[in-house]
């Protein structure tokens, strides 16, 4: 993707993510956000406690503060692989996005799914989805940061990261799929500038 195309792209999905939140608000994707999480929302009298307990380990990971210590310790690794300007891409980034997450969560005040009982914490609105957000913009930029030899791993673990925070969100029952997408939308719009802030300056010569 070329310099130009980022910044175009990366708008393009938050005004994507604005106007599903404007959507989302009036009604017009309840239908299948209760389709969705009926599908998917564990019970738990009908499930493996293994499988509520992993779901619950990995929706831990990707929030609060594991979730800066992950950003911390990757910041550090791309530090090693391309210098301190991709390490305050990849946590400015991190930390941007998530700071717009929470004010769109207040902004559009959208509740929690309703389908069972939570089975993790949360304490704000649904969207966007803050563990969605944060996936999305850590382990894509990571992705893109990383080193030929390591990228096709990155991006399995990019995948892999936000494939699973989507499920155990749902599962979870904490979110709806909505939530999923536009914060996934938000994230990787702030991925997309963080490398083209990063290849900007390395174009330039700024950076080794």
């Amino acid at each position: 993707m070329t310099g130009r195309q980022a910044p175009t792209m990366a708008a393009l999905m938050l005004v994507a993510m604005i106007l599903l939140g404007f959507a989302v608000g009036a009604g017009w994707t309840e239908g299948i956000d209760r389709a969705v999480s009926a599908a998917l929302a564990l019970r738990v009298e009908a499930v493996d406690p293994a499988l509520v307990r992993f779901m619950q380990a990995v929706s831990w990971i990707g929030g609060g503060i594991p979730r800066w210590v992950i950003v911390i310790l990757l910041s550090g690794l791309v530090w090693h692989w391309c210098g301190p300007r991709c390490a305050v891409a990849l946590g400015g980034a991190s930390l941007v996005a998530n700071l717009v997450s929470s004010l769109l969560k207040r902004g559009f005040s959208h509740p929690r799914p309703d389908l069972i009982e939570h089975l993790d914490q949360q304490s704000s609105f649904a969207y966007p989805s803050g563990h969605a957000t944060s996936a999305a913009v850590v382990y894509l930029l990571l992705a893109w940061l990383a080193p030929p030899r390591w990228r096709p791993w990155a991006w399995a673990l990019a995948g892999t990261m936000i494939l699973l925070n989507a499920l155990s969100r749902m599962m979870l029952g904490v979110h709806w799929a909505s939530d999923i997408v536009g914060g996934t939308l938000l994230g990787t719009a702030f991925a997309l500038l963080g490398a083209w802030w990063v290849a900007l300056h390395r174009e330039r010569g700024a950076i080794r």
